[in-house]
């Protein structure tokens, strides 16, 4: 059994806007990394049950790359998803307004591979990436 770990931001924008920068594979290529020398190149989201999430992480330099990917478990539009890893783990987001902000809640599975502060601080740097880019758009 994993270790739950929970992260959140909270992007001052409307849920709307929020969800579709999170969600849309023409926004998710522009913040899903979690630091400058890393970078998005391709990420295709089919957001159905069943549908499938890819995202392709690398470096810039080329010397390290993976595919992120998951299967759609659950859809509540503008307000959360779930989906599961090929490994098994599960990440949950959940989005809610607040104002004129939205908070954002990711929450995942760690994997057994890492210590759980540099899996915690890792996606929580892509979190914030994705804060100031959705900030921005």
């Amino acid at each position: 059994m994993s270790t739950a770990i929970k992260i959140q931001t909270t992007v001052s924008k409307d849920p709307q806007t929020t969800w579709d920068c999170y969600t849309l594979p023409e926004h998710i290529v522009n913040w899903n990394f979690a630091s400058e020398d890393w970078h998005c190149p391709e990420a295709e989201n089919e957001m159905t049950v069943g549908g499938k999430y890819r995202a392709r992480m690398e470096a810039k330099d080329g010397s390290f790359g993976f595919d992120f990917e998951g299967v759609y478990q659950h859809i509540k539009p503008g307000e959360s998803f779930g989906y599961q890893l090929e490994d098994g783990r599960n990440i949950e987001v959940i989005f809610k307004p607040q104002g004129d902000s939205t908070e954002v809640t990711v929450t995942f599975d760690a994997d057994e591979q890492n210590p759980i502060d540099m899996q915690r601080n890792g996606w929580q740097a892509i979190l914030d990436n994705f804060q100031k880019y959705t900030e921005q758009a």
